[in-house]
């Protein structure tokens, strides 16, 4: 089980009931095949453009704005203990509005897809090279569709 801990910093939309979102994330963190026992933290920080740029600036030295942000401690090699904080996502909406309105699926999907992408690298995926490029493309896919039975995106990520 997971602990989830979320800030919503993004006024042009409304934050999603934590109770939904912690039933999501539980399972995404499932399909994304991290460990569910010993108790961990997930933290989420919800966030306009105009921060997530100064965020992506300031801890990966990448300009400009960006979708997520993963920070993930599985991988630091230690035991973790009963309520540590494990994974950090740093998420934007207003990229979320802008991609899902390109793309099949709209701003819920979308944001579900953030979510994902986030924990998915928790879990050792990459997205840099071509070869794990496309496995990453085809593990959000997989995570989305088994989440998508559980789910509906569009209750859970609102955009009014």
């Amino acid at each position: 089980m997971i602990q989830l801990h979320c800030r919503w910093k993004n006024p042009k939309l409304p934050a999603p009931k934590k109770s939904d979102l912690r039933a999501f994330a539980h399972e995404a963190a499932r399909c994304a095949g991290l460990p569910l026992d010993p108790v961990w933290d997930l933290n989420l920080l919800f966030v306009n453009d105009r921060s997530m740029a100064q965020y992506n600036t300031d801890l990966v030295g990448h300009e400009g704005t960006t979708d997520v942000i993963t920070f993930s401690y599985f991988d630091c090699g230690e035991e973790y203990l009963p309520g540590d904080t494990m994974i950090e996502l740093i998420i934007n909406p207003d990229a979320a509005v802008r991609e899902g309105a390109r793309r099949q699926g709209g701003y819920a999907r979308e944001m579900a897809l953030y979510i994902v992408h986030g924990l998915l690298h928790s879990a050792g995926e990459d997205d840099l090279a071509p070869a794990p490029r496309r496995r990453m493309r085809r593990r959000e896919k997989e995570c989305l569709d088994e989440l998508a039975l559980l789910f509906d995106f569009d209750r859970i990520f609102k955009m009014a």
